[in-house]
């Protein structure tokens, strides 16, 4: 229902990642940002080199691997997370434990530790599954868009109206990270949609959109859509007018 006054959108409503697997597969049980640990072994090297060095070390040795199997199928990916970076993670976080009770309190070295020790268990998950990378950068940096136009987003109207916003922001993200242009994918998507079966509608996202065109139905009722139809007509020549 309309609120009698604007809504101010806050960022737990317009922060929405991008609809990708990786980021459904991560929204239902919690990752952690293999960057975000790394971000606090720089900040120690100043005042702890020694030991930040150490966790450095160890950290750019999983980066080092996750970067020749950027590329690979989903199993290669676990096959050599569970045999080349299963013993190093093994090797930082018992690290993090014995050196847990030797550092000083807030300091920054201490906080970096601590970190890692309670995002232990969101900061394995990646072993187990292909699908996820090590870092989080890709949502973060589309995320980024939400940041620069809170400003311009910050009244809504509703609820309805910050949940079609998130929507929207979302889809075009995907679109972006998966190569599909925007404006193409919305005018066939809302030819599509209405009788689209509900069951398949994931087979509409970004991330499965390249596939879907390819499939003879989906081509049969684009072909058939009249408004689609109207929108791909040359614009009229205004020359000599």
């Amino acid at each position: 229902m309309p609120c009698s006054k604007a809504t101010r959108v806050t960022s737990s409503r317009t922060r929405t990642p991008s609809t990708t697997t990786s980021t459904r597969v991560a929204t239902s049980s919690r990752r952690g940002v293999g960057a975000h640990t790394r971000r606090y072994y720089f900040k120690a090297l100043a005042s702890d080199p020694e030991r930040a060095k150490v966790a450095l070390a160890l950290l750019a040795r999983l980066f080092a691997i996750e970067r020749t199997i950027a590329d690979a199928p989903r199993k290669k990916r676990e096959s050599v997370r569970e045999r080349d970076s299963a013993p190093i993670v093994d090797r930082f976080f018992a690290w993090c434990v014995e050196q847990a009770e030797q550092v000083l309190d807030e300091s920054p070295i201490a906080k970096g530790i601590g970190y890692a020790r309670n995002q232990e268990k969101a900061l394995r998950r990646f072993l187990a599954d292909g699908r996820l990378p090590m870092h989080n950068n890709i949502s973060e940096r589309e995320l980024r868009r939400e940041a620069v136009g809170r400003s311009n987003w910050l009244f809504v109207g509703s609820d309805d109206g910050a949940l079609a916003n998130t929507t929207f922001v979302s889809l075009l993200a995907s679109c972006r990270l998966h190569g599909i242009e925007p404006w193409a994918y919305l005018r066939d998507l809302f030819c599509l949609l209405p009788s689209w079966p509900a069951r398949r509608v994931l087979e509409l996202a970004p991330v499965n959109w390249n596939q879907t065109l390819k499939h003879e139905e989906a081509q049969r009722r684009l072909e058939a859509n009249i408004f689609r139809r109207v929108t791909l007509l040359p614009l009229p020549s205004h020359e000599g007018g």
